[in-house]
């Protein structure tokens, strides 16, 4: 029992996992500090928020109740951003590594048509 754990804690997975992690978080950090402090401003002073973020925008009072509908959208904003940075920097250069050094698989042995040939050939000659 304490061995199987042993390689589970220490095996190599674990570390590709704990430091995948690490890398997608400084790159939420990054590019949530990109849409907050540059693309969120932007679109404020377009929309008319005087340079305001556009978590400022958008806001209805109800029952002293604030509804930030602003705050949702730069949010959603965020999650494309993110959703399409790692996407187009991490996902689609992968799938071009794998395919790009995609050669034939060795261990694959004969095919059937191969195999059933040589069974063929086989019963031919006795």
């Amino acid at each position: 029992m304490l061995k199987g754990f042993k390689e589970f804690a220490l095996g190599g997975n674990l570390v590709e996992i704990g430091v995948g992690l690490v890398m997608a978080l400084a790159l939420v950090a990054l590019i949530t500090s990109l849409v907050e402090n540059v693309l969120m401003p932007i679109i404020g002073a377009l929309t008319g928020g005087a340079g305001a973020g556009i978590d400022q925008l958008w806001t209805a009072t109800i029952n002293d109740s604030t509804i930030m509908f602003g705050a949702f959208v730069a949010a959603f904003i965020t999650f494309l951003s993110v959703a399409a940075a790692v996407y187009f920097f991490i996902v689609r250069p992968y799938q071009a590594y794998q395919a790009r050094n995609a050669g034939p698989d060795e261990d694959a042995g004969p095919s059937e048509v191969d195999l059933l040939t040589q069974i063929r050939d086989s019963l031919a000659t006795r």
